[in-house]
């Protein structure tokens, strides 16, 4: 487990409880049974476990698409467990960026406003929205698949979409389902070494997954059973994080800094698709 930053958590879990109730109010099932998990700013973490095990309604509760039945949570220094259904998607739209195993990309619309619609949903202005759509894109190697649609592409530069709609809002976490599910293993290979250099540049990537050559890669592995941690423990990638370049640690957080990054221009990801 990393020390304690100076800065908030990206997110901390503090007795967290999920029960899943009958009709008649009594318990179906307790999905989590007291989870105490803190995740620093910047941790590359694994979350794994077994069918039932809770991972999915972790990630979910982690991610605010629900609620704990008990417990607190806090995203990035703000208490969060308790907002309402409104509160909260405003700070799921704005805090945390979405990559699922299936990329679930809108086929009508091309790729650059694929890219767009979260910002959309913030009422950014629509040349506001471009730009930051096209820095994303030439940030994950697509600048020029811009004018297409997804049914144009492969998997892996379907992928590639997904994670640039899901850091065009310059999240303070990227959640990771399965990023790789979907694709071939190279095509996959190509993938998780994008995810790799995001994390090498100070995002928070937490990855739900049940391949140990993935967690390999992670800098932590929280292994789930039974609606508690297992076991918390460093993974692979533990202390092999690429050495930082001045300015990398507000890339994650701070907007302007992380789009001025990508009008730069840096050297896309090798295809591999």
């Amino acid at each position: 487990m990393s020390p304690p930053s100076p800065l908030p958590a990206a997110a901390e879990l503090t007795g967290i409880r999920k029960a899943y109730l009958r009709p008649d109010g009594s318990i179906l099932v307790e999905a989590l049974r007291g989870i105490d998990l803190r995740i620093e700013s910047g941790e590359y973490v694994a979350i794994m476990g077994a069918s039932g095990s809770g991972k999915s309604t972790l990630m979910n509760i982690l991610g605010c698409l629900d609620r704990p039945t008990a417990g607190g949570y806090r995203l990035d220094g703000e208490e969060v467990a308790d907002l309402d259904d409104h509160h909260l998607s405003r700070i799921r739209g704005r805090r945390i960026g979405f990559v699922f195993q299936a990329f679930n990309l809108i086929p009508e619309l091309t790729v650059v406003e694929n890219v767009e619609v979260p910002l959309f949903y913030q009422d950014i202005h629509r040349s506001i929205r471009r730009e930051r759509a096209l820095a994303m894109l030439d940030r994950v190697g697509l600048s020029d698949r811009t004018s297409h649609r997804p049914g144009e592409l492969s998997g892996g530069q379907q992928q590639r979409v997904a994670i640039a709609r899901a850091l065009v809002t310059s999240p303070a976490v990227l959640m990771a389902d399965e990023p790789t599910g979907n694709l071939d293993s190279s095509t996959g290979f190509a993938i998780l070494g994008l995810i790799d250099e995001l994390h090498a540049s100070g995002l928070t990537i937490i990855m739900v997954t049940h391949d140990e050559r993935i967690a390999a890669r992670c800098e932590r592995v929280v292994r789930l059973r039974d609606g508690l941690i297992e076991r918390d423990e460093p993974g692979g990638g533990a202390g092999k994080r690429t050495s930082r370049r001045p300015g990398d640690e507000t890339l994650a957080r701070d907007a302007s800094a992380w789009f001025a990054a990508s009008q730069a221009r840096p050297t896309p990801i090798a295809d591999g698709d």
